[in-house]
């Protein structure tokens, strides 16, 4: 149980020490301290429902009481008014005798009465007060319900929150994989560009080094060219 419980002896003190620990608890209070407040809230709503329950049914108990003593009282009360008929008969009869008898089982059947009259008196204060209990634990249970709802909705709302920021921690994940990727790609298209601007073109000291070969051969060619045309015989003009 989450509240204190009196001896069981007495049913009414046990039940309503449960309902003014429950009344007088301060629910805010025990959701704070507690590791798991939607487990607290659903044993706290149980305990209050199992003594509503309790309160009703022995409220249900002192009614048929109440009822059982109503019964009684008219019981008595028509015994009375019959042991008066019976001493009016017997004084009518000369019988002041059994006339004195009637009137002694007339005040016993109104003694009864009183003592009846007492404890219906006695059960109504019980019923009312456990009416009262009733609405008051009522109008606690639903407070506690409405916190359980509230709860509920906030945990709820807290897991949709936690899944949407791991969904937006994925997605700025690969939005970046992503734009790594497109700046790689740019890299490797710019290097590409340039590979195909300097393509076929040779450096400038490659470029003087080819000229100079280019040159020894023009030259060797040159000379050769020189002695072919000196050996000839040279020409005299006759035929």
């Amino acid at each position: 149980m989450l509240f204190s419980l009196a001896p069981k002896g007495n049913q009414y003190v046990y039940i309503f020490t449960r309902f003014r620990d429950i009344i007088h608890s301060n629910i805010n209070a025990m959701l704070d301290q507690a590791e798991d407040p939607e487990k607290m809230i659903r044993l706290i709503i149980q305990e209050m429902e199992e003594t509503e329950i309790e309160i009703k049914a022995s409220c249900a108990g002192t009614m048929a009481a109440r009822k059982t003593a109503d019964r009684n009282l008219q019981t008595r009360l028509q015994q009375a008014t019959e042991w008066e008929k019976r001493a009016r008969l017997a004084i009518e009869k000369g019988r002041e005798d059994l006339a004195r008898e009637a009137l002694m089982q007339k005040h016993q059947a109104l003694e009864g009465s009183a003592a009846a009259e007492s404890e219906i008196a006695q059960l109504e204060e019980i019923i009312s007060k456990y009416r009262s209990e009733i609405s008051q634990l009522e109008e606690k249970l639903t407070g506690a319900r409405e916190k359980q709802r509230v709860l509920t909705q906030r945990h709820l709302q807290a897991r949709q929150r936690t899944k949407a920021q791991e969904q937006i921690r994925k997605a700025d994940s690969h939005l970046a994989i992503a734009r790594l990727e497109r700046f790689e790609q740019q890299i490797d298209r710019m290097e590409a560009e340039a590979d195909v601007v300097n393509y076929g073109k040779q450096t400038s000291l490659e470029k003087q080094f080819m000229d100079l070969e280019r040159s020894e051969q023009i030259e060797a060619e040159l000379n050769d060219l020189r002695s072919t045309v000196q050996k000839q015989p040279v020409s005299t003009g006759q035929s």
